[in-house]
């Protein structure tokens, strides 16, 4: 995907200049954030928060929040459907789990992030994009290399990153500078969510024995409580769903409903010890309900329609792909040559899944495809079996005669 970003105009007389435009989430760390570049560097800060369906606090509140800790200028971008339908479809379509498990969740909320931050840098005139990330994490290198394949003009800052503020002095400067956010030193966690799922760290979950505690979840319900099992039939289109049990729906509400109904279920729960970037290792919890869902179904409906080698050579594309939007490459050439090759495999991913959810997982009962290469005369061991069992001697032969022409010269050289 091609992302054009619109050049700055020329500044008109008298313009304000020196503005840095922050990537805004309403939490401790773009908080203080504003207040920190505002000191050191005298520049105007334009806060803009980007929604991708992560819900929680009102937008309009957190804009405000922004206004209040001193921002010039503050908005909301609606990326909802954008984020559904050009981040989390491919994932989806890829099969994307890092590490076998974690299904992205803040990796694909970066890049569309990054394209709002640059256009609103070409909007306000501004030469520097600012985030609140830390040493530590990945998201650093996901804002800032993202900025430089889209924009490679305009140069980054990281306050938290680049004072080195610890959680606990981070706190102490909003409380002494009176900054209106929700975290205190009694809410220690770390959340970032959106519509794709939700991750939450820090805390007494920095002790990898502890176990989470049912109030770290959000999006979905304690799996080990009884209650009847839902089963939804998902219809997907060239690998795009399309539809939930006959009803029409677009990326962004199957997304929104799966988390509901499989969330409800208690799917989509992860904890996760992870390999960052950066080269530690992190405790993670995630909760990703409608993107599990998605992707088991949508990963049986391959199973059904894509040819065996081209089937084989995707999960190798998929391990490659993911590790790529993991490690902040959303943009870059590879990440775009194996976006090309994901999207020829989903021509024929056209059908119908049934999963049952229930007791923390969605499982797959039934498929079935237009498009569909299971053929249950070749398959079947009933009358009727069209499948030439006269064959398989031969191509068995031929199959193993490698493997026994080494076997038989490693017994002549043994022999000496």
């Amino acid at each position: 995907m091609t992302v054009e970003i619109p050049r700055p105009a020329p500044a008109p007389s008298g313009s304000v200049t020196g503005r840095v435009v922050l990537a805004y989430s309403g939490g401790l760390d773009t908080s203080v954030g504003i207040g920190w570049i505002t000191e050191r560097t005298g520049a105007e800060v334009v806060a803009v928060a980007v929604d991708v369906g992560q819900g929680g606090e009102d937008l309009e509140t957190i804009r405000q929040r922004a206004l209040d800790c001193g921002a010039v200028e503050a908005y909301v971008a609606d990326a909802r459907d954008e984020f559904a339908e050009q981040y989390c479809l491919p994932a989806l379509q890829t099969g994307a789990l890092y590490m076998d498990r974690y299904p992205l969740v803040s990796a694909l909320s970066r890049p569309v992030i990054v394209k709002h931050l640059a256009t609103a840098a070409r909007q306000h005139g501004a030469t520097v994009v600012a985030h609140g990330c830390t040493g530590k994490g990945n998201d650093q290198v996901r804002f800032e290399a993202g900025i430089a394949a889209l924009a490679p003009d305009l140069t980054c800052i990281a306050p938290i990153r680049d004072l080195a503020l610890t959680r606990d002095k981070a706190i102490e400067f909003a409380e002494a500078n009176d900054l209106p956010i929700e975290t205190t030193k009694k809410n220690p966690f770390s959340i970032d969510a959106n519509v794709w799922g939700r991750a939450i760290e820090t805390g007494f979950l920095e002790d990898i024995w502890n176990a989470p505690t049912e109030d770290v979840y959000a999006y979905t319900a304690d799996p080990s409580v009884p209650r009847e099992p839902d089963e939804v039939v998902v219809r997907f289109e060239r690998g795009v769903p399309v539809a939930l049990d006959g009803a029409p729906v677009t990326v962004l509400e199957a997304i929104q409903q799966l988390n509901a109904r499989a969330g409800a279920q208690g799917v989509g729960r992860l904890d996760l010890v992870e390999d960052r970037l950066v080269g530690i290792k992190s405790r993670e919890v995630y909760e990703a309900p409608g993107a599990i869902a998605l992707i088991t179904a949508h990963e049986e409906l391959e199973n059904v329609t894509l040819e065996r080698e081209q089937a084989r050579f995707k999960k190798q594309v998929r391990q490659r792909w993911t590790e790529l939007v993991y490690d902040g490459l959303w943009f870059s050439p590879l990440k775009r040559s194996l976006d090309a090759f994901v999207a020829d495999t989903q021509e024929h991913v056209t059908g119908e899944v049934r999963l049952v959810l229930h007791g923390g997982r969605a499982t797959v009962t039934g498929r079935r495809s237009e498009h569909s290469l299971y053929d249950h005369a070749l398959a079947t061991y009933d009358t009727g079996d069209a499948f030439d069992q006269s064959l398989a001697k031969g191509f068995v032969d031929l199959w193993g005669l490698p493997s026994k022409t080494a076997a038989r010269r490693d017994e002549r050289v043994a022999r000496g």
